[in-house]
């Protein structure tokens, strides 16, 4: 019997599933009882975060999906759909606490201190665990690094309560805890909205930002034997490959070991500098009417 064994990757996003699970529990129940609306806040934070976790494992399992006639790219695309759909997640949980904090701050409640700080420490040490376990793999996923900034910034909610526990311990300024939520929920926005752009611009299938168009064109146009490059798509399968198709018109009628060369140039040219490690180019002579590097309409 063929036996799955679990990555390093996958056993790590499982963790980090049960723990915040449990965290969920114990902050919702703590948010209950103490009357704090930060511990709140972070319980439903963390029910987003254990979503987009499961999601996050999901497309991660179906990205390690291999290359068949239905999918002939494999599963790659999944984990950049599942960096949308987190980022989403993040601007509705964002906009229904940011509702209870306004609410909150013109009529604040006393909250029981000691259950409150018990409550976000034990967060805290969980959500700071959970941290560590993904921050190995942020740098070549979008779609960890997406679940990653949802722990992260949990890791920072949980050390803003046990901040605003202290100075309502002392000051006894209730109106602190709301208004810190309001200062989470601002961060949590602005990180997640950069998750958002990069993913909705992939999959519109957009060029890139990383790559110019018209600095390409000129440095395939300086090949010997090139003509005009037009008619040309640059997009990304995900948040490390790139692909590029166009047209390269040659200047004359060169045999096909002539223009076979030119192609060779041209591919390393998009691997090497361009970091394109997948290209389809249609090699003409006297063939497209049109010229225009990106094709008008089709």
């Amino acid at each position: 019997m063929h036996e799955h064994k679990l990555d390093l990757k996958e056993r790590n996003l499982i963790l980090v599933i049960i723990f915040n699970i449990f965290i969920f529990i114990i902050e919702i129940l703590g948010g209950i009882f103490s009357k704090s609306l930060s511990l709140l806040s972070d319980s439903f934070h963390n029910l987003s975060d254990t979503i987009s976790i499961v999601i996050s494992l999901i497309a991660y399992k179906f990205s390690k999906k291999e290359n068949s006639f239905k999918f002939t790219f494999g599963g790659k695309r999944a984990e950049i759909f599942a960096s949308f759909i987190n980022s989403i997640f993040l601007f509705i949980v964002s906009i229904l606490l940011f509702k209870e904090a306004i609410i909150r701050f013109f009529k604040p409640e006393i909250i029981n201190l000691d259950l409150m700080t018990i409550v976000a420490i034990l967060g805290l040490i969980l959500n700071g665990m959970s941290v560590f376990l993904l921050k190995r793999f942020t740098k070549d996923s979008m779609n960890i690094k997406s679940s990653y900034i949802h722990l992260l910034m949990d890791t920072l909610s949980s050390i803003v309560v046990v901040i605003s526990a202290i100075i309502m311990r002392i000051f006894k300024i209730y109106w602190i805890d709301p208004l810190l939520t309001i200062l989470i929920i601002v961060y949590i926005l602005k990180e997640g909205f950069g998750i958002f752009i990069k993913s909705t611009v992939i999959i519109l299938e957009g060029v890139p930002k990383e790559i110019d168009l018209e600095s390409l064109k000129k440095e395939i146009e300086n090949i010997d034997g090139v003509l005009n490059l037009h008619h040309v798509h640059v997009w990304q399968l995900d948040d490390k490959n790139y692909l590029f198709e166009g047209h390269i018109e040659l200047n004359k009628d060169y045999p096909v070991s002539k223009a076979d060369k030119i192609r060779e140039i041209t591919e390393s040219i998009l691997k090497n500098k361009y970091n394109i490690n997948h290209s389809t180019i249609q090699i003409e002579y006297n063939g497209c009417c049109e010229k225009d590097l990106i094709k008008k309409s089709y």
